[in-house]
C-alpha cells in the first residue's frame, strides 16, 4: 500500500492528474482461447467440412469459431454463468 502511495503521488507529480485513481482499479481479466487447428476440427466435425475445407479455409475457420462460441455459450448458460463472448481478428 505505501508503494502505491509514493507512486501515486510521483505520478501525479509528473502528470498533474489523479494518478491514485487509476491505480486502484483492478483490471479486466480476458480469456482468449485459439482453436490450434480449426481445419481438422471441422473435417472431424462436419460432413460437408471435408469437402468446403480445402476449397474455402478461411470461410471454414470462421464457421469453427462461431460453432466453439455456441457450445461455450451454451455450456455457461447451462451453469448460470454470464459470459459475453466476441470474436476478434489478430
Amino acid at each position: 500500500m505505501e508503494q502505491r502511495k509514493i507512486l501515486a503521488r510521483l505520478i501525479a507529480e509528473t502528470s498533474g492528474s489523479n494518478a491514485s485513481a487509476n491505480l486502484e482499479e483492478e483490471p479486466d481479466l480476458i480469456l482468449t482461447l485459439k482453436v490450434l487447428n480449426p481445419i481438422a476440427v471441422a473435417k472431424r466435425e462436419s460432413r460437408s467440412a471435408r469437402v468446403l475445407a480445402d476449397k474455402l479455409p478461411v470461410m471454414v475457420r470462421k464457421m469453427v469459431y462461431q460453432g466453439v462460441m455456441k457450445e461455450l455459450e451454451q455450456e455457461m448458460m447451462e451453469r448460470e454463468i454470464e459470459v459475453e463472448l466476441n470474436i476478434e481478428y489478430r
